[in-house]
């Protein structure tokens, strides 16, 4: 349908009528003086007088500017065709995925159904992979932490790209300790960069904090305040001692202060398991965007005064030129 952006210009219509209560328009020229003027009044037996002429428009003429005024107020008041509703849909979450690319991700304790040993990371990444294909209605991003946390893949629809930066990351590229509560505190900051009301933030570690500048609680703490749930899934030996050893408490501690779970992932499985789990407590969601196109149709009554306009003249002039010949003939 059709739909005029500034409907009020066409008051403008009534502008000529108003035009006439004002007096005509007058120019004075000078009179052709020659020295035979009294024999030419007796031959044309007309008195000289003084007096003005109202120069009037043949019919023609008054319909060619009315019509002229008239596109050049619908030009003024915008037209547009609006087509019909047109209806999108776009993720209804944000999805932040976190990975420890710590120096203990090296140990090759996931089998894969073929019989075949991978590392840590490996297995995540193919994990992570399947995650990407099932949540295709979610925005994903990646932040990898090690010695510090780093974004590796801002919110995207692009699952693509998400995956190919993926498989780009190594074991040792954000250091060889884990900063857990600062990955956190990085995923935060891009969710409160986000417009989605549902922001949920996976977190893969095998290790424990070790000198992140909030500590991971603290940091759950604050991503609950800004709705961010946390789901975390320890890989590897819960019975490992040391520097690597899983601190699980901290990891379940962090992800009941948001309202998340954690689970341990002993091998591929598992955490594959723990990510179908997820995708039930976390099914998709979809936005509807309806928006009408719009184009503007200004440019017509402009373009139908032009054509009128050079009509006119063109008629005119053939109309003249033909005379012209029939006179000479004649």
């Amino acid at each position: 349908m059709i739909e005029l952006t500034y409907p009020f210009a066409l008051l403008l219509l009534a502008l000529p009528l108003l035009m006439r209560l004002l007096p005509a328009y007058k120019e004075s020229r000078d009179s052709v003086r020659v020295p035979f003027f009294r024999k030419l009044v007796e031959l044309s037996e007309q008195r000289p007088e003084q007096g003005a002429r109202v120069l009037r428009r043949d019919r023609l003429q008054r319909l060619l500017v009315n019509l002229t005024w008239l596109c050049l107020v619908l030009a003024a008041a915008k037209p547009q065709w609006i087509g019909p509703p047109i209806e999108q849909q776009k993720s209804g979450r944000d999805l932040m995925i976190a990975v420890d690319l710590s120096g203990s991700m090296e140990a090759q304790d996931f089998t894969l159904p073929d019989g075949s040993s991978v590392n840590r990371l490996q297995a995540v990444k193919r994990v992570l992979a399947d995650l990407a294909n099932r949540r295709a209605s979610d925005r994903l991003g990646l932040i990898v932490f090690g010695a510090a946390a780093y974004l590796q893949t801002p919110f995207t629809d692009d699952h693509q790209v998400w995956q190919q930066l993926l498989d780009e990351t190594e074991i040792g590229m954000a250091g060889p300790s884990t900063v857990f509560g600062d990955a956190i505190g990085l995923a935060i900051r891009q969710f409160t960069q986000s417009d989605s009301d549902n922001r949920v933030l996976i977190m893969l570690t095998d290790g424990n904090d070790t000198g992140s500048t909030v500590p991971p609680v603290d940091a759950a703490k604050v991503a609950a305040s800004y709705d961010v749930r946390i789901y975390t899934i320890a890989i590897g030996d819960p019975t490992t001692v040391g520097e690597d050893a899983l601190d699980m408490a901290t990891i379940r501690r962090v992800s009941e202060l948001t309202g998340g779970r954690s689970f341990e992932a002993l091998d591929q499985q598992q955490m594959r398991d723990a990510y179908l789990t997820i995708g039930e407590l976390e099914p998709e969601l979809y936005e509807s965007i309806s928006f009408r196109p719009r184009q503007s149709l200004h440019w017509l009554p402009v373009a139908l005064a032009m054509v009128l306009y050079l009509l006119y003249h063109v008629t005119m002039a053939l109309i003249t030129a033909r005379a012209r010949r029939a006179a000479d003939a004649a």
